[in-house]
């Protein structure tokens, strides 16, 4: 198989990733679930787009410091990093194909992505809560 084919078959894989709807604050938000080493690794790369008021939440085994970034992904994104408890405790904006880490600063279990502005466009802000996380097996 080769490389180009290799990811063609990740990036269609990645598209039948589980979804949930979770609450950002006040706002419902329909996510994809990324709960494997190998669906965080590939994340949104290779989209070329995503719908409004959708996004990818990075789920995670434990607690952790975390940094993500924007290798392959071409879409601008803004990230909201938060603790175990689903309190937001950063948020901040990506540029696409940029090599530069984005550290979460503080000890994190869930990233979410979503469309570069978005959180600031609903009013979301550090402190504000992920809710209704769903409780699915993590790897």
């Amino acid at each position: 198989m080769t490389v180009l084919t290799l990811l063609a078959v990740l990036s269609c894989a990645r598209h039948k990733l589980p979804t949930a709807v979770v609450r950002v604050g006040d706002v419902p938000v329909k996510v994809e679930l990324a709960t494997t080493p190998d669906t965080r690794s590939l994340g949104l790369k290779h989209r070329d787009s995503m719908p409004q008021d959708e996004g990818m939440l990075f789920m995670y085994p434990q607690t952790h410091l975390r940094s993500f970034w924007m290798q392959d992904t071409r879409i601008p994104l803004s990230i909201a990093f938060a603790d175990e408890d689903g309190k937001i405790v950063r948020i901040a904006d990506m540029s696409p194909f940029s090599t530069d880490r984005v550290p979460s600063l503080y000890p994190v279990r869930y990233a979410l992505e979503m469309n570069k502005g978005w959180f600031a466009k609903n009013g979301v802000e550090k402190g504000d809560v992920l809710g209704e996380i769903p409780n699915v097996n993590v790897e």
